[in-house]
């Protein structure tokens, strides 16, 4: 077998690994990432990796256009995420980091609570995972008719509407709430 035959996207299996699939190329080793242990350099001369099949991709000598482990682990989390309860990164506004959050109380007799903002954060961004995968329980949902799928699809986006408030603790603005524009809510 060439050495050729080793390209970016190509299915392998070790001995010691199992199946794993090449995410890059260099003069001297293989990166392969396998399913059950992660990513691993591999040195081109070691001969107990064998090819299971052959890169798909075109465009580049050995088989296909480079493709990095961080392009792939996009692609791996992006499916996680839309399939599984797999919650994204979401980063706080730099200007809340280290902030605290206080309630007062209208009695002066009660003491005030004090909440670290990243807390307070972390909760926020709990709710709205959490609202985003009863979207989608509610989407794929085989008893539910559609009416009644639109009806609480409409129902939580409402909730997400009583949520951007709290808009102004996100770094990005990719990632606020959205609800209905414009109804009043």
């Amino acid at each position: 077998m060439e050495q050729d035959d080793f390209a970016i996207g190509a299915k392998v299996e070790h001995s010691q690994f199992g199946i794993g699939i090449i995410t890059n190329v260099n003069l001297t080793t293989l990166s392969v990432f396998f399913i059950n242990r992660g990513d691993k350099e591999i040195a081109r001369s070691f001969q107990g990796l064998k090819l299971v099949e052959p890169s798909k991709a075109t465009g580049q000598a050995g088989g296909g256009p480079a493709i990095s482990l961080e392009d792939l682990e996009k692609v791996f989390s992006g499916v996680l995420r839309r399939y599984v309860d797999f919650p994204e990164t979401v980063e706080m506004g730099d200007k809340w980091k280290k902030g605290l959050l206080i309630m007062k109380p209208g009695s002066p007799d009660l003491k005030p609570k004090e909440i670290p903002i990243d807390a307070f954060f972390h909760k926020i961004v709990l709710v709205r995972d959490r609202l985003r995968v009863l979207e989608q329980r509610i989407n794929s949902n085989e008893k539910l008719e559609d009416d009644e799928k639109v009806n609480l699809q409409q129902y939580i986006t409402r909730i997400y509407g009583s949520l951007t408030t709290f808009n102004v603790l996100f770094k990005h603005k990719e990632q606020y709430f959205v609800g209905d524009k414009g109804s009043g809510d």
